[in-house]
């Protein structure tokens, strides 16, 4: 599939699970998603004022928890899919952040935003996503201040077996099941196994961060691996 197809085949998907999305991340993570990202926010130590742009928000609960942290910083959300916009604007009203939050629909590949922007650019569950994430991370080193954060949670590759052997039957075989039976779509829940086939592996992914020129790259494996974070300084804009 070329960055183009891959790109339509995506958005397809995630405009079409928009109205589960919440409830499935639930049931196939065992809701350790919430747990991963408290995980996060005390690793990203958001401060009082801070501003965030968050890639691919999809429904927005990370980019609520940082609003909340932040208290009185802007927050970003921006996603492709005007279906998963739709539902995060709902949670975003509901809560009363409006005036905090602001949701975009646009592409995370070529962000509208000038340089030096924000105090963090995270991603959650989605850079295997894109077309190109060196792209994504270049982008998302491009928007953050000097000593900004770009941060990465995101499924991975566990190692350890027995345990990695149940994980990839449960991944493969079960959770698409599990997808036709509570959300009514098989193949885009198969999708997201697939799209872990040619993802790297927290390690790697650790390298492409410094490869895009991102400093003290901290990698924090989930779960027995089942997840990463991914935490990279933005270094001074002075020679």
């Amino acid at each position: 599939m070329d960055s183009k197809s891959k790109e339509q085949f995506v958005h397809s998907v995630f405009e079409n699970i928009a109205p589960k999305y919440d409830m499935m991340n639930d049931l196939l993570s065992f809701r350790r998603h919430k747990a991963w990202r408290k995980f996060t926010m005390k690793k990203m130590a958001v401060q009082e004022g801070a501003t965030a742009i968050d890639l691919c928000c999809g429904t927005c609960d990370w980019t609520i928890a940082m609003a909340r942290e932040s208290r009185t910083g802007t927050m970003i959300g921006l996603d492709f899919s005007a279906n998963m916009l739709e539902f995060g604007q709902r949670k975003v009203n509901e809560i009363g952040l409006n005036q905090q939050i602001t949701l975009v629909q646009g592409n995370a590949m070529a962000l509208p935003y000038e340089d030096n922007q924000f105090d963090y650019a995270t991603i959650g569950f989605a850079l295997r996503n894109v077309p190109d994430l060196k792209q994504v991370l270049r982008e998302m080193q491009r928007v953050v201040k000097p000593g900004g954060k770009v941060v990465c949670l995101e499924l991975s590759k566990p190692t350890w077996q027995p345990f990695k052997s149940i994980y990839y039957f449960y991944f493969r075989k079960v959770l698409p099941m599990l997808g036709k039976l509570f959300a009514k779509r098989y193949e885009q829940y198969k999708w997201l196994p697939d799209s872990l086939v040619h993802f790297p592996d927290m390690n790697q992914l650790a390298e492409i961060y410094r490869e895009v020129g991102l400093k003290q790259v901290s990698v924090y494996p989930l779960t027995f691996g089942i997840a990463a974070l991914h935490i990279g300084t933005k270094g001074s804009d002075r020679p």
